[in-house]
């Protein structure tokens, strides 16, 4: 989401400062995990308290603003994203980080990924894929497996599963990772280079729904007899969309780890200041209220 993480605070931010209502997640659920990764990750990287921004939609894992004691905002389906581009770009001191499930980012919120992906918005989106909507109690998502019974396909699945990693790929995002919930040395690494990163960054991190789809990672969880495969940065190019594509392709498990990054890439963020900026110097470096004041004017 952004390189910039200094004016750190006079004392080190503690988990307590950063923890608000209890989670209300059933027991066992991976989302608990993320959270106290993402409680990690923020205090190592030093920012402070007040810069701190939490949207998300709805679902289960979109409840994360509750559970952080920070600036948030609960938001409806599927729009947390444009929300949070707003709020970036009038922000740009501001460390924003979007929460949500496979529905709202995949379904109903899919639109709106793609675009602030390829728009290359600096934000941090961090999406738990359960591969179910939990919240309303066992029923089919983007990514439920063929054959998955559920209330709304009692007979299995029928429609084919949405590819998250290939269509992150293809969306543009600048900064493309994939984690699991259950490995947290690796998930806190993986959120902390997606912070550090400059442009639209996202985690695709896998996030077990033990209450509607036990076991549907095991095949990810070595202490269950599966494999956790991690991609070798020596031999995979991180800057060849092609090579991310094909590593998005594979059959699960899958590998997990840095997909794509380009960090080279201008963010939507530093062109708008630019644009704002040239706007200014040829009207008499006005202030960019006046600024819009006056284009407000030519519109009457």
């Amino acid at each position: 989401m952004s390189d910039s993480t200094s004016a750190a605070p006079a004392e080190k931010l503690t988990k307590k400062q950063l923890k608000a209502d209890h989670p209300t997640w059933c027991p066992g659920c991976g989302d608990f995990a993320v959270l106290a990764s993402f409680f990690n990750v923020v205090q190592k990287l030093g920012i402070p308290h007040e810069k701190i921004v939490c949207v998300a939609g709805i679902g289960c894992s979109s409840r994360f603003p509750y559970f952080v004691n920070t600036h948030g905002i609960h938001f409806i389906h599927g729009r947390a994203v444009p929300l949070a581009t707003g709020i970036s770009l009038s922000r740009p001191d501001l460390h924003v980080f979007v929460f949500g499930g496979d529905g709202d980012g995949y379904s109903i919120g899919g639109n709106h990924l793609t675009h602030a992906a390829r728009k290359n918005v600096n934000l941090s989106y961090v999406i738990m894929d359960n591969m179910v909507y939990g919240l309303t109690k066992n029923q089919t998502s983007p990514t439920s497996p063929l054959g998955r019974k559920s209330k709304t396909d009692p007979r299995g699945a029928i429609d084919r599963p949405v590819n998250p990693m290939s269509q992150l790929v293809s969306s543009g995002a600048t900064f493309i990772a994939r984690t699991h919930a259950s490995q947290v040395k690796h998930m806190n690494e993986m959120f902390e280079r997606a912070i550090l990163h400059p442009g639209f960054a996202v985690v695709e991190t896998l996030s077990e729904c033990t209450m509607f789809y036990p076991g549907s990672f095991d095949s990810s969880i070595p202490r269950k007899g599966g494999a956790f495969e991690t991609i070798d940065e020596e031999v995979h190019d991180t800057q060849n969309r092609a090579d991310a594509m094909a590593l998005g392709n594979l059959a699960e498990p899958g590998k997990f780890g840095v997909f794509y990054e380009k960090p080279t890439l201008p963010t939507k963020n530093d062109l708008e200041r630019a644009w704002i900026a040239d706007a200014q110097a040829a009207n008499g470096d006005l202030s960019e209220k006046d600024l819009l004041r006056k284009r407000f004017a030519s519109l009457r």
